[in-house]
């Protein structure tokens, strides 16, 4: 007769679930006084294995943070220098910007004076003009009269 796959299949689970249901009391027959002190050690030496692996993490997470909080320093530090290098740039902008500014205002002073100037010119001209008529009516009115002045005595 031959087992199929399922046949040992059962055979396995019932097998193991019996073994499972019955080391205990083997174990203690075998070994009456060590089997108890057996599995306490075992379990014992992995929580000392399980605390000392955990105080390494912790203290790898410790490093890490520590590590981190420098790297955030440094940014910081970074950072103010930046921002520092940024606010002289526009210091020096601005500076730069009040010399140009006062550089126009000085060109516009100038036009100022030339405009006033030009108006002081075109003052002069107008009394010229003002003046030439006047002695132009003047000696135009004189010489009118001694026209007519002679030509009304003239025969």
């Amino acid at each position: 007769m031959s087992l199929t796959d399922s046949d040992l299949e059962r055979i396995t689970i019932h097998v193991a679930g019996h073994v499972r249901a019955h080391l205990g009391e083997w174990l203690a027959e075998t070994h009456p006084l060590q089997a108890p002190d057996l599995f306490q050690m075992e379990v014992r030496e992995r929580i000392v294995r399980v605390e000392e692996e955990l105080r390494h993490q912790r203290e790898l997470m410790r490093q890490g943070f520590e590590a981190m909080d420098k790297r955030f320093e440094a940014m910081q530090d970074l950072m103010k220098e930046r921002f520092a290098a940024v606010d002289q740039r526009f210091e020096a902008i601005q500076d730069l910007m009040k010399e140009r500014f006062a550089a126009v205002d000085q060109r516009f002073e100038a036009m100022d004076k030339r405009f006033e100037a030009v108006d002081k010119r075109f003052e002069a001209q107008a009394r010229r003009m003002d003046r030439f008529m006047f002695w132009s009516f003047t000696v135009m009115v004189t010489l009118s009269g001694i026209v007519i002045g002679v030509l009304k005595y003239l025969p």
